[in-house]
């Protein structure tokens, strides 16, 4: 924008490090995924072994303490627990899953990687809603059983999965609809369930689903401070797909968001002048677990 004065968030670290590893292919098509994944986008590719690895040794080499497997859904790259034992080899691991594609024996191989590393492998399972008509209605028909079927199958080896719910369910983030689905959680078989949940990105889906953001949301003339930027994501974070390295896991459909071809091109301050680092710095909005 001519004129536009955005602040600009300084890279402190690079504590964490994203890979797509799944692109935006996805076995579901949910009406609000920020960045419209679905089985028949492949804006960005599945992520092979060997291509994983790279950026994993770079992201040592610079300094990284966690990573964040992601997609569309992380289950179906065919190279899922290779990728996962490679990882695990680094330091802590979250995978970010709709769940569907996690069976009783998936779970097995999950729980044996978990045991053999040193470092934490914490399983994300998406869910919008404590009932199929409030989820299927996002997620698609018959998604709520075989989410949840996945999520027992996690608990069923020990393993404790985060369930991560959106403010597309009405009343989530209220003290009431916390209680509610840990509540309902706990109903299913989580005995000490982990619930996160996360404000509405008006990109992609959402924004044709519901709206897109509206001409005062965004930080243009903002000043934040020290704090707030250090709180922002982008201030230790970035993400690595199949096209190159981009500033955060929220920003791959954006063009100006992709900062190089690796992470080490993305080793300096970005602007925020897109529309959702509104809701992050508005919201405090993390996607880490």
């Amino acid at each position: 924008m001519s004129g536009a004065s955005f602040p600009v968030a300084p890279l402190a670290a690079l504590d964490t490090v994203w890979i797509q590893v799944a692109g935006t292919l996805c076995n579901l098509a949910c009406t609000h995924c920020f960045i419209s994944c679905s089985p028949a986008n492949d804006a960005h590719g599945m992520m092979p072994l060997a291509d994983v690895v790279r950026v994993l040794d770079e992201a040592e080499r610079l300094g990284a303490k966690e990573y964040y497997l992601t997609g569309g859904e992380p289950f179906l790259n065919r190279d899922i627990l290779a990728i996962l034992e490679a990882a695990l080899a680094k330091g802590p691991v979250s995978v970010l899953t709709n769940g569907v594609l996690i069976r009783p024996d998936t779970a097995r191989s999950l729980k044996a990687l978990s045991d053999a590393s040193e470092y934490s492998l914490d399983l994300r399972v998406s869910l919008d809603g404590w009932d199929a008509a409030t989820n299927d209605a996002v997620r698609g028909a018959g998604t709520f059983e075989r989410i949840l079927a996945g999520a027992r199958n996690l608990a069923a080896e020990g393993l404790n999965p985060v369930i991560t719910v959106t403010e597309v369910v009405d009343g989530a983030g209220t003290r009431e609809g916390r209680a509610h689905f840990l509540a309902f959680l706990r109903q299913i078989g989580l005995s000490q369930p982990r619930l996160k949940v996360m404000p509405l990105l008006r990109l992609g889906a959402e924004e044709k689903r519901l709206r897109g953001y509206a001409p005062d949301e965004t930080l243009e003339g903002r000043t934040l401070t020290p704090e707030d930027l250090e709180a922002l994501q982008c201030s230790s974070s970035r993400m690595v797909t199949s096209k190159g390295a981009y500033v955060c896991p929220i920003l791959i459909d954006a063009d100006d968001a992709r900062m190089g071809a690796t992470l080490s091109d993305t080793l300096r301050p970005f602007t925020l002048s897109h529309r959702a680092c509104f809701t992050c710095q508005e919201f405090g909005l993390s996607c880490r677990t």
